[in-house]
């Protein structure tokens, strides 16, 4: 029998992009480039790594957003996923993570899967919570945190690295896992892998396909939001200490002052 991994990804905001909050206090994401976020990379790896280590698997990328978001299960694609699901529905905007992790949850259900692996956390949000959430949806194990994943015999195995010591987890399937950024470099997309991809099959759905209502999710139906939301102050310019034969005196002066010494 296959075995059956679902990635979730998300589509962020560029960090390297002059990013801005709209009216309604949610990310501007017109005002920026989207990429597939970093984090999110390290769980393709280690799917695919996974896939190819067994005798029979199958990777399928999901994504929640808008009609843009296709591109990061593009490049999840180009590096080797077998297919893809976009979630896309205007009702989503505004979604927290707690809507999030519902609409994942759902979507992996009607994909089918034995194992979920995710990003330790989006680059944008960085809450690191909805791999947790996903699990406690679909009520099976997480192994979150992981540097170092494996699957063997119906068991996922995994190493969590702690400041003082590492762990090592397992469970059965099905589970979700997370990995971070230490499980190992994602690999770049061939031309091969993007010309493949654009013959993989990526299906849309919507809301209703997954049986959510609308006040379940978005702005409305969030458990968390912004309240209110300032510009990053311009830099000014620093200060310039003229060395006169005081000048060490004076840089103590400002380092105190500041309370940096």
């Amino acid at each position: 029998m296959s075995l059956r991994i679902v990635v979730t990804v998300k589509y962020v905001p560029d960090a390297t992009g002059d990013r801005h909050f709209a009216d309604d206090l949610t990310v501007d994401r017109d005002d920026v480039d989207g990429l597939l976020s970093e984090l999110d990379e390290y769980a393709v790896e280690q799917a695919l790594q996974i896939s190819e280590n067994a005798d029979d698997a199958e990777v399928t990328v999901l994504t929640i957003g808008p009609e843009d978001a296709k591109d990061a299960l593009r490049k999840a694609l180009s590096m080797g996923a077998d297919k893809a699901i976009h979630v896309e529905d205007d009702d989503l905007h505004g979604t927290d993570a707690i809507g999030t992790s519902l609409v994942l949850a759902k979507a992996i259900e009607k994909a089918g899967y034995d194992l979920v692996v995710s990003g330790m956390a989006s680059t944008d949000g960085t809450m690191g919570i909805v791999p947790a959430l996903v699990a406690e949806r679909l009520g099976v194990p997480q192994v979150t945190l992981l540097s170092e994943v494996s699957v063997e015999d119906g068991t996922v195995k995994g190493r969590r690295d702690g400041d003082a010591a590492s762990e090592q987890l397992e469970a059965s399937l099905p589970a979700v896992v997370s990995v971070t950024d230490q499980s190992g470099e994602a690999r770049y997309p061939s031309f091969k892998g993007i010309m493949a991809a654009k013959k993989k099959p990526v299906e849309s759905w919507d809301l209703s396909d997954l049986e959510i209502d609308a006040d379940e999710v978005g702005l409305a139906g969030s458990w968390t939001k912004v309240e209110s939301a300032t510009e990053r102050p311009a830099r000014t310019a620093g200060t310039i200490v003229k060395d006169e034969g005081e000048g060490g005196k004076q840089l103590a002066e400002f380092l105190a002052s500041q309370k940096f010494i």
